[in-house]
């Protein structure tokens, strides 16, 4: 690859190559964050994990006490505890579920930037159906695949939320979207 770049033309500077270069900078910047959260998330799931056993253990201490309001109200502490903490792990889900979006999005920025980079590829209808036919097939959730038709069909971005949104709201039956 030439040195040439926009702060150093010459004739084989090209547009498609500063193009190819953003896309690459985006995905990187996306993997890099994704990377430094999971460190994040891993601090706080083991947290959790060390909270409920001693939530169990307290737990189980208790249960030998003799009965008193005192222990009664300890045990209640100790349900309310466990409670927010599942809900704690439920809300987790969505961190999985944002994972996995964005892992799509930097696979999508790379291989784009390699179809935008290669003459060959760029001006070949079949190759762009090929790369979108990838895209599509990465999607485990419905709704990715709705918005994706609904971009591919020339929909705004307006419209394809509404028609993801529409979808997830019609979903929400059993509440969480498996993917």
């Amino acid at each position: 690859m030439s040195n040439s770049n926009s702060y150093n033309p010459d004739l084989d500077w090209t547009q498609v190559r500063e193009t190819s270069k953003m896309l690459i900078l985006s995905a990187i910047q996306v993997e890099d964050m994704l990377n430094e959260a999971d460190l994040s998330v891993n601090t706080l799931t083991e947290s959790f994990t060390a909270i409920v056993e001693n939530m169990h253990a307290i737990n189980d201490h208790l249960l030998t006490l003799d009965n008193s309001k005192i222990r009664d109200d300890a045990l209640a502490c100790c349900s309310e505890t466990t409670d927010k903490i599942q809900s704690s792990i439920i809300a987790f889900q969505f961190y999985d579920r944002m994972q996995q979006c964005l892992q799509h999005v930097t696979s999508n920025l790379k291989g784009l930037s390699e179809l935008v980079e290669s003459p060959d590829r760029l001006y070949n209808p079949s190759e762009w159906r090929q790369f979108q036919t990838l895209i599509r097939a990465r999607y485990t959730m419905e709704s990715e695949k709705l918005m994706f038709d609904a971009i591919v069909e020339g929909k705004s971005v307006n419209e394809a939320l509404t028609i993801k949104n529409t979808h997830q709201e019609e979903d929400q039956s059993d509440n969480i979207e498996l993917f």
